[in-house]
């Protein structure tokens, strides 16, 4: 029987994407692990694997090229050999090949996960699980990607898996339960909580634990308005009102995907936490001269930026002042193992902030270059999702704008953004005596729930320390060069 090729769900609030084209040809042999397609997901484009084989089926009615596919739906199939093709991937007949008579070829999902193109530096520490072959798979569960994923790097069989949502979908957090379980040998509930897709898609938004919650859906299932009442009484009580409509015509645009994702991601940021600013002013000669020196130290090579350069002292401080590498969760602090800074980045798109890894381990150079390398892939829309997620602070940079200072919004999960205005001539008091020099003004706003005023002071007080000690260093300090991507 043929063997469906679906559209897979790339991040948790994904509902529909778009197609770009096919990586193999149709007719082409298609091997278990190889890059079938690609699909566009909320921001970024991503090649899909396909966890079967088979030759590939792609009927006249397979959406094209550019055309929006929901999460789920077939867009082709895998052929055994000899197998009648379908005439259309709105329904598969029941081919001809005399192997799919046998119950052991029953229709298995050809449901596919997104693979980084790019090295992870999170190295997977469990073994992964032993492939099935497609004759004795019988038909997986409904999954997404990433609990493929982690069913497979964690040995989890998903037709084992207990999932408290009502359509039996597996989800990362259910792998992770059931990898739990079987460590510690705990057999599920007998009465488990029960939440609907919706629910639970909403907590995971707000932050709100919802086994914690009361349901009020048939036998005491929890429904998304639970969610939205828990997080009303922790809010205060606070009603949002309708939006006002336009009071005179214009011309109405519908807003893109990405610039939908970033008005939810703005307001969330704006709403959830309790965001305070601090803003303050510093000489910026030392940093002028310290991207002079640089470049005469490597006139071959590129030179870095002054967001480089920010962006280093950033990460060097969270090491110092590791209170704002954190994050609310859960009625508690959860703060960071590791430092990855996001650099927003301007493209033709929407605004993007590609995370820098373990930027406290990096040089200058390597920072420099790891950013080249993501604003490249940001401008020509070839970022994956894996560049945009894990960061756990952020830089947003609008000097080069004129923007003398401005007001970040966080980026949730994270407690800090550092925004950075321009470079501009300024009078400057050095030894007593008032001189013409070069100002800086910087802007942290952070989550008063994560880390008061006074430390959060002391962070960027740190910071403009570390800016002033740069007329003496040559280079950063790192405790540890890492290769570039």
């Amino acid at each position: 029987m043929a063997l469906e090729i679906t559209i897979p769900r790339l991040g948790w609030s994904m509902e529909e994407g778009v197609f770009v084209e096919w990586l193999k040809a149709p007719g082409e042999f298609v091997r278990a692990g190889e890059m079938v397609f690609e699909l566009e997901g909320e921001k970024a484009a991503e090649e899909i694997e396909s966890f079967d084989s088979g030759y590939l089926c792609v009927p006249s009615d397979a959406p094209g090229p550019g055309a929006t596919v929901k999460v789920g739906q077939v867009i082709g199939f895998l052929l055994a050999e000899g197998e009648t093709p379908p005439a259309s991937v709105g329904k598969a007949p029941a081919s001809s090949s005399p192997a799919s008579s046998t119950p052991s070829s029953t229709s298995a999902s050809a449901m596919a996960t997104a693979v980084t193109p790019v090295v992870s530096p999170f190295p997977v520490k469990m073994p992964l699980a032993p492939a099935v072959p497609v004759a004795a798979r019988s038909i997986p569960r409904a999954a997404g990607p990433a609990a493929r994923r982690l069913a497979r790097e964690l040995g989890i069989d998903l037709n084992a898996v207990f999932t408290p949502d009502p359509d039996g979908r597996v989800l990362g957090e259910d792998v992770q339960r059931a990898a739990e379980r079987r460590r510690r040998s705990v057999q599920p509930e007998s009465s488990p909580l029960i939440a609907t897709p919706r629910a639970r898609r909403r907590a995971k938004e707000l932050g709100v634990d919802w086994t914690q919650l009361p349901g009020t859906g048939r036998n005491g299932r929890i429904r998304e308005r639970d969610v939205n009442s828990q997080r009303m009484a922790t809010a205060g009580n606070q009603v949002h009102l309708p939006e006002s409509a336009p009071i005179t015509p214009g011309k109405y645009t519908p807003a893109s995907k990405l610039r939908r994702i970033l008005a939810q991601r703005m307001h969330a940021g704006a709403t959830q936490p309790a965001p305070v600013t601090l803003n303050t002013t510093v000489d910026a000669a030392p940093l002028m001269a310290y991207r002079v020196r640089h470049k005469s130290l490597t006139p071959e090579g590129p030179v870095p930026s002054f967001n480089d350069i920010l962006i280093g002292l950033a990460a060097r401080t969270l090491r110092d002042v590791p209170e704002l590498n954190a994050c609310w969760y859960r009625d508690g602090i959860h703060a960071y193992d590791a430092i990855h800074v996001a650099t927003a980045v301007d493209t033709p798109a929407g605004l993007l902030a590609p995370v820098i890894r373990h930027a406290d381990q990096l040089s200058i150079a390597q920072i420099a270059e790891r950013t080249r390398q993501l604003i490249v892939k940001a401008r020509a829309g070839r970022l994956n999702q894996t560049h945009l997620e894990g960061g756990t602070f952020t830089v947003s940079n609008l000097g080069m704008f004129g923007i003398d200072a401005f007001t970040p919004i966080l980026n949730l999960p994270q407690a800090g953004i550092l925004g950075v205005g321009r470079i501009f001539e300024a009078p400057v008091v050095r030894a007593g005596r008032l001189e013409i020099g070069h100002t800086l003004t910087l802007s942290l706003t952070f989550d008063h729930r994560v880390i008061d005023g006074a430390p959060a002071a002391r962070w960027l007080q740190h910071y403009c320390e570390l800016i002033s000690q740069l007329a003496t260093e040559h280079t950063l300090p790192v405790s540890e060069e890492m290769p570039s991507a």
